[in-house]
């Protein structure tokens, strides 16, 4: 009687403990920052523990554009397709990313760009560095303008060569524009501002 009472109370503490680590973000608040909205493939929209909001702009790279207006969405042109249908997926894999880590991301701010946004190298809950992932899969490149600002410079580059020997994503488009020369051939054009 006395070994199936202690077994008992073994189990019990055992559940018990299991049952608290799963809810201590109930009581100690949850890791890293809430992301209220993955704007684009490169772009999120966030909110820290002391609910401030912002938007970051990943460091490191460029992710293929979305469409920003009715006319952009409605566009038959070849090269704006061919990027917003690039760019949906690296959207559509992002927010994959995000919500797999339960909507929560950990920011290594690095710098602030000319609209406001907080740029950052950005990694999931469980420490996977999102734009690496970008890069391997092909829906993001490594935006070089700005390469001295990566902390990670070495790791991001090697991911983007690793997509492009592989001819991973928009490595295998032949057709496909960089998404800075994409925004800077619509600059004049099409839109009045063009955010990246």
């Amino acid at each position: 009687m006395q070994k199936l009472t202690k077994q008992v109370v073994l189990w019990l503490s055992a559940t018990m403990m299991v049952l608290g680590l799963v809810s201590c973000d109930k009581f100690f608040g949850a890791s890293g920052d809430l992301v209220e909205r993955v704007s684009d493939g490169d772009t999120l929209a966030v909110k820290d523990a002391k609910g401030n909001k912002f938007n970051v702009r990943f460091a490191c790279v460029d992710a293929p554009e979305v469409p920003h207006s009715q006319k952009e969405r409605n566009s038959n042109r070849v090269t704006d397709r061919n990027q917003f249908d690039w760019g949906a997926k690296a959207q559509a894999r992002l927010q994959q990313l995000v919500k797999q880590s339960g909507d929560r991301v950990m920011l290594t701010i690095t710098d602030s760009d000319r609209y406001g946004r907080k740029v950052a190298e950005v990694r999931l809950k469980d420490g996977t560095f999102v734009q690496e992932i970008l890069l391997k899969e092909g829906l993001a490149k490594v935006y070089r303008p700005y390469l001295n600002k990566c902390p990670s410079k070495d790791l991001v580059q090697k991911a983007e060569a690793q997509a492009q020997q592989q001819k991973l994503g928009v490595w295998s488009d032949s057709k496909f524009t960089n998404p800075w020369e994409y925004r800077s051939l619509v600059k004049g054009g099409r839109r009045q501002e063009v955010k990246f």
